[in-house]
């Protein structure tokens, strides 16, 4: 087993174990992928500043999250098709964030269902929500959530119309995969990853089949969802989302201050400021760079959270001393499910923290609550950012 110092080590060993069209689905944007490229690049172009002779004895990265206990300042982000980056990769993502102390976001179009992954888990997790023109359906996605005891809903607001993704479209994505010639000599590569598969609790989108009118297995299920995500969506309709469910909502996204003013006058809890990982609107700036101004415009009005681009635990750090609440991650997570299952999750989340933690004590800080401004070098030109 090689040594894993770093995120960039799991995602070698992804790359090697888990068939090219689920990890040109997780490694990839939109168009020319620029936006998704300056999710990771600006974060680069944000200095620290070192501090010296200062007590590090006792530190913590603990804090909150929409009221919850959280052992650092992350969440597992909900990413679709997870449960083909690994076998049941839903359920063994769960378990790793519970047992890290961490949230995990069960995405609409998981492979392992709600019910599923409520069942192999004993911490509540939260669920996210896309918006459907079904809304008998979504209703029901709302009350399975309920029931299996979600925490939170999250709704996604930009993605009412898919962004093009070139290696998708190239890949013939598809869970389970289609097997053509390409992808069975792909496959055929992939033989961790394959018998893993074979023992599987399923391969098609558990949320869906079964659950929706006309959709009893995957041969109809890609014409529903090209139809289904929910045009029409505005903030009344966020406003009526969020009533139905009744609890923590955690609107995600966000990337204009106007927006983020927006959501925090219907009542979110959190926004999260994100680009969708760069998968949606190629040329939109990157989440770190569209921090500031949403910090400014919203104020204490409601928590932010940031998402799209972190691959460390210095990029945590970067976030938080920006302004934000807490992250999300996805990719970074996913790395770790697809080259070691529920152990590369854990050593994924170990990584950030022990990065997290040894970066701050060299800033001089003790606790991820202290963290501000002063401890960052920001490039003049970062959207309403200030200077050190």
């Amino acid at each position: 087993m090689p040594v894993v110092t770093c995120i960039e080590d799991l995602k070698r060993l992804y790359e090697r174990r888990v068939p090219r069209m689920f990890y040109d689905y997780a490694e990839s944007g939109s168009w020319t992928e620029q936006t998704f490229r300056e999710n990771s690049s600006d974060f680069d172009k944000i200095r620290l500043r070192q501090r010296v002779a200062v007590d590090m004895s006792g530190r913590t990265t603990a804090t909150k999250m929409i009221g919850q206990d959280v052992a650092m300042p992350v969440a597992l982000a909900p990413v679709g098709l997870t449960g083909m980056q690994c076998a049941d990769g839903e359920i063994k993502a769960a378990r790793a964030a519970e047992n890290m102390g961490v949230p995990f976001t069960l995405s609409t179009m998981s492979i392992n269902s709600i019910e599923e992954v409520a069942e192999a888990t004993t911490a509540p997790f939260w669920f996210q929500l896309y918006t459907m023109k079904d809304t008998d359906y979504t209703a029901r996605l709302i009350e399975r959530a309920r029931a299996a005891g979600c925490s939170a809903l999250v709704i996604t607001l930009d993605l009412q119309i898919l962004g093009q993704r070139h290696k998708d479209l190239k890949n013939g994505l598809s869970a389970p995969p289609k097997l053509t010639p390409k992808t069975v000599a792909n496959l055929m590569t992939k033989w961790r990853w394959g018998i893993g598969m074979l023992g599987a609790t399923r391969r098609d989108f558990g949320n869906i089949v079964g659950h929706v009118d006309g959709i009893s297995d995957t041969s109809s299920l890609g014409a529903w969802t090209a139809e289904q995500f929910d045009l029409t969506l505005d903030w009344d309709k966020v406003k009526r989302l969020m009533d139905l469910w009744g609890g923590k909502v955690i609107l995600k996204g966000i990337l204009d201050a106007e927006d983020a003013v927006m959501a925090a006058k219907l009542g979110a809890d959190a926004i999260v400021v994100s680009n969708h990982g760069g998968r949606q609107l190629d040329g939109a700036i990157s989440s770190i760079r569209a921090l500031p101004s949403i910090i400014e415009a919203v104020g204490n009005q409601v928590e932010v959270h940031l998402d799209s681009g972190i691959r460390s635990g210095q990029d945590v750090l970067k976030a938080v001393a920006m302004g934000a609440k807490s992250t999300f991650i996805g990719r970074s997570f996913v790395y770790g499910l697809g080259a070691m299952g529920q152990e590369g999750v854990t050593a994924a989340l170990n990584i950030i923290q022990k990065e997290l933690d040894t970066t701050m004590a060299l800033c001089g800080e003790t606790s991820v609550e202290r963290l501000g401004r002063h401890n960052l070098l920001v490039p003049s030109d970062f959207e309403g950012v200030w200077q050190q």
